[in-house]
């Protein structure tokens, strides 16, 4: 497979595998198609650009070294992505304990005025905040599912657990958002 011009057809599996023997146009198209995803889930459970940058990075380098590792009977590719940027961030955390990040990079358009445009900042801010506090197992079953729209399965297969305990996190780690953020409306309220 030499030719990746039709990338939109092609597989993630069938870019991989064209990856793994050399074509670096394949392993291009698979970053250019999934890399959005993986920085995403780093920055939702990390907090920090960088760092999600530098993870991002690093789980396609690690795919090109193991990625014959990846079985797509048991998963799809972008859960496979996913569970190699968690062990990679898991390793991180471990060596730190994540600081409070006071950059905001989410660019946001202020169409009506400057106080809606705060407002929402605010929000995204308390949000972002909230889901940064949650414990790591609750905070990766709420990133993947509520905001990166991965399946129970996908989900399970990256965290490498059963799609019940996946479930079991999610409930969980939804009910402390939701705690979370009622006391911090509370607290801003008073």
């Amino acid at each position: 497979m030499g030719n990746t011009n039709g990338e939109r057809m092609t597989s993630d599996e069938e870019l991989l595998e064209a990856a793994l023997d050399g074509d670096e146009a394949a392993f291009t198209a698979l970053f250019r198609r999934r890399q959005g995803a993986v920085y995403r889930f780093a920055l939702h459970m990390s907090g920090e650009p960088a760092v999600s940058e530098d993870v991002t990075q690093e789980v396609f380098m690690a795919l090109l070294e193991s990625g014959s590792r990846f079985d797509p009977a048991r998963a799809t590719l972008l859960s496979f992505l996913y569970g190699i940027a968690r062990n990679l961030l898991l390793r991180r955390l471990e060596k730190r304990r994540p600081e409070d990040s006071d950059a905001l990079t989410d660019e946001l358009t202020a169409d009506d005025d400057v106080l809606d445009d705060l407002t929402r900042r605010e929000t995204i801010e308390v949000v972002r905040s909230a889901v940064l506090s949650l414990p790591a197992p609750y905070r990766e079953a709420v990133v993947l599912c509520d905001l990166e729209s991965a399946s129970y399965e996908d989900a399970a297969a990256a965290l490498d657990c059963p799609v019940g305990t996946v479930r079991s996190r999610l409930s969980r780690g939804r009910a402390m958002l939701g705690q979370k953020l009622a006391v911090k409306t509370v607290r801003s309220m008073s």
